[in-house]
């Protein structure tokens, strides 16, 4: 991610980097001299791919989720398009999808051939319930359904326990899209344990609370389908030195999903700070609510109360119809003040592949959650002013607009 020049740098009680920009955008990268000089030790070494740091990296993550398995790979994307190819999923298969969620969500569903059946969400926080899989269940049962995944958007995991009831009634996988809820917990279990889901998935973007550059991973605890994805991650093969030193085998059709070690030595440094970035995290969030309760028309963002966010956003529900500004021109006065915004997201169900491929839906839910959502700038490198000015920023276009 891009901010404009950095003026000066300081280091805060959390350990951390502060950065002194004069835009903030939505979501940036926080790299130290640390993480240069992992990847530049790297660099200086015999393996700049398929070497010892990928391993080391996937131990890292199963030490932090608590996950017995762990497979890297080029990016979130390619995470869930793994996690769907060893689960069996396939032409004719039928997987459920919340349509708020990003693109890569529902697409990795269709690289495998199978069909996006898109649920609706929680319009207060985006999350699918219990009550919304029922009936989307329900309302499909005439189709092949075989997987569920799950989006822990902004962070908030959604409520476990009860999906896995339903996912094990109806003979579903439930594999959990958690590209933005590393460091977070449900109730007392790191994200990623894979206790009550399947396979969770990962994504390492500069956006996310640390960073590979481009990276991704999948966390389970069976051994069986971890190694299907290590072979899948590199075309299939198998290497066979019975047969020579030379000899390999393609048992399937792989595909070129590996991870360098230059990104798993970045992503190493990164996840021995994931304790600092979520405190940091959990710190703005804290002063973001606190300076913002209150005002009216603006909802701070819900967390569930079985759930320990790993606030990868920051993402208000504004009623901009009753505070007379349209969001496109919030977004535009705010960038003219050095604030940059985003919306996270719009329904895929209403992206033109997906109306040709199955229609118009209606998703209630979804609908009002897209209208009302808008993302502010959360990264650890941000400080107490920076959050000030934020807010004052924002309650600036409100008062002025009423």
């Amino acid at each position: 991610m891009a901010g404009s020049r950095r003026p000066s740098t300081t280091v805060e009680r959390f350990g951390l980097i502060v950065i002194k920009q004069d835009f903030l955008p939505y979501a940036r990268q926080t790299i130290e001299q640390d993480d240069i000089d992992a990847v530049v030790d790297v660099l200086r070494s015999d393996y700049l791919t398929t070497g010892p740091k990928v391993q080391e990296f996937e131990a890292c993550l199963c030490e932090v989720t608590g996950a017995q398995y762990a497979v890297a790979c080029g990016n979130g994307s390619e995470a869930l398009h793994l996690a769907l190819m060893a689960s069996g999923i396939g032409p004719g298969d039928a997987v459920i999808v919340p349509t708020i969620t990003f693109l890569a969500s529902a697409n990795a569903v269709r690289y495998c051939g199978a069909d996006v059946v898109f649920c609706d969400v929680n319009p207060e926080n985006g999350l699918v319930t219990p009550e919304i899989l029922q009936k989307t269940i329900t309302l499909h049962e005439s189709q092949n359904l075989k997987a569920f995944v799950p989006v822990y958007l902004g962070g908030h995991c959604v409520d476990l326990k009860p999906l896995k009831t339903l996912c094990e009634q109806y003979g579903l996988l439930m594999i959990a899209d958690a590209c933005h809820a590393l460091g977070g917990q449900y109730e007392d279990t790191p994200v990623g344990s894979c206790q009550y889901e399947d396979m969770s998935t990962f994504s390492f973007h500069p956006a996310k609370l640390t960073t590979m550059g481009e990276g991704g991973a999948i966390t389970l605890n069976d051994a069986q389908k971890a190694d299907t994805m290590h072979r899948l991650r590199h075309h299939g093969m198998v290497h066979k030195p019975e047969n020579g030193p030379w000899f390999y085998e393609m048992e399937a059709l792989g595909y070129n999903y590996r991870v360098t070690d230059i990104q798993c030595a970045l992503g190493i440094s990164q996840l021995g700070k994931l304790k600092a970035f979520h405190a940091k995290r959990v710190f703005l969030t804290d002063l973001y609510t606190k300076l913002l309760s209150g005002l009216e028309y603006v909802q701070t963002p819900q967390v569930p109360d079985y759930c320990v966010s790993g606030w990868h956003l920051y993402a208000l529900r504004i009623d901009f119809e009753h505070i007379g500004v349209q969001r496109a021109a919030l977004i535009e006065v705010l960038k003219k003040s050095g604030i940059g915004t985003q919306v996270h997201y719009i329904p895929v169900h209403t992206q033109p592949y997906y109306q040709k491929l199955y229609g118009p839906k209606t998703l209630e839910g979804a609908q009002a959650y897209y209208e009302k959502t808008l993302s502010l700038p959360l990264f650890p490198s941000m400080d107490e002013d920076d959050v000030r000015r934020i807010v004052e920023a924002l309650k600036g276009v409100i008062e002025e607009a009423a």
